[in-house]
């Protein structure tokens, strides 16, 4: 199953090693395929695994400041609840094998809320361009972002020390 499903939403990692920061993302990118995204396939304000397949998986070598929140260095598992306008985002201790109960066809997650180590609200944005494929990528602009896009969706998250 896992093999099939990988066809389809192939597996990618993402780094970033530069101004102190020693990060690694990896997730699964399904594709947009002509579906409308945020609000329908990801339905709004329920938890989603943020890609397909197993959940997604952020490292950091040193400790990094979200907002006022600090997530100690780590592996995590990334959960989101996409909203119309904000979304939350959780890094959670817990990394299960697959991000969702086969028998809810999807749409229930296996995440542990206990073992949220961070959440945090965060803006989204609408952006011009469609985004084919479910990205995950950092941008440094004023500070370092790690940046979440889909169709007409981004979302950035700031990391400081």
């Amino acid at each position: 199953m896992k093999e099939q499903t990988k066809k389809n939403s192939p597996e990618k990692t993402v780094t970033y090693n530069k101004n102190g920061y020693n990060l690694s993302v990896t997730y699964s990118s399904p594709s947009k395929k002509g579906r409308d995204i945020f609000g329908q396939l990801v339905p709004y304000d329920t938890v989603w695994r943020t890609g397909a397949n197993e959940p997604t998986t952020f490292t950091t070598a040193t400790d990094i400041r979200i907002f006022d929140e600090v997530l100690p260095s780590g592996t995590y598992s990334l959960w989101t609840k996409p909203g119309k306008k904000k979304w939350s985002v959780m890094f959670n201790s817990d990394i299960p094998d697959w991000g969702v109960t086969i028998l809810s066809g999807g749409k229930e997650t296996t995440r542990i809320p206990s073992k949220d180590v961070i959440t945090v609200e965060i803006p989204s944005e609408k952006i011009d361009e469609v985004t084919e494929n479910f990205t995950i990528g950092f941008l440094y602009q004023d500070q370092l972002y790690m940046y979440l896009a889909w169709d007409r969706t981004k979302v950035k998250i700031p990391f400081n020390y």
